[in-house]
């Protein structure tokens, strides 16, 4: 636990499926591939765990935001691997626009002029 666990943080509602779309722009990748994806480029502090990504690529998938066919993995393991669809990344194009907007907002807010 100790000081890994303290740097962990939560996800804002409604980012996940954004993280997952952003990491989908580089390719068709795996769940545990976006999972890992998502915790380095955030230096450890994001992790996704099973229990809310797998839910969230079906959920993407039936919005018809992704797309998935049965592969296997480096260690020939049968995964699914999933890809953006045009719908996925005119979302995302939303998804990063409203979340800009919010950050500005909040910013804003904790440093005023």
């Amino acid at each position: 636990m100790g000081k890994k666990k303290a740097n962990r943080q939560d996800l804002m509602p409604g980012t996940l499926d954004m993280l997952i779309l952003k990491s989908l722009t580089r390719g068709v990748m795996h769940g545990y591939g976006i999972a890992e994806h998502i915790r380095q480029l955030s230096d450890e502090v994001l992790h996704v765990e099973e229990g809310s990504l797998y839910p969230a690529l079906q959920r993407l998938q039936l919005q018809g935001l992704i797309a998935s066919e049965w592969g296997h993995s480096v260690n020939n393991r049968r995964a699914r691997y999933y890809r953006l669809t045009p719908a996925g990344r005119r979302q995302l194009g939303q998804a990063e626009s409203r979340f800009a907007r919010l950050i500005e907002a909040i910013t804003r807010v904790m440093r005023p002029a």
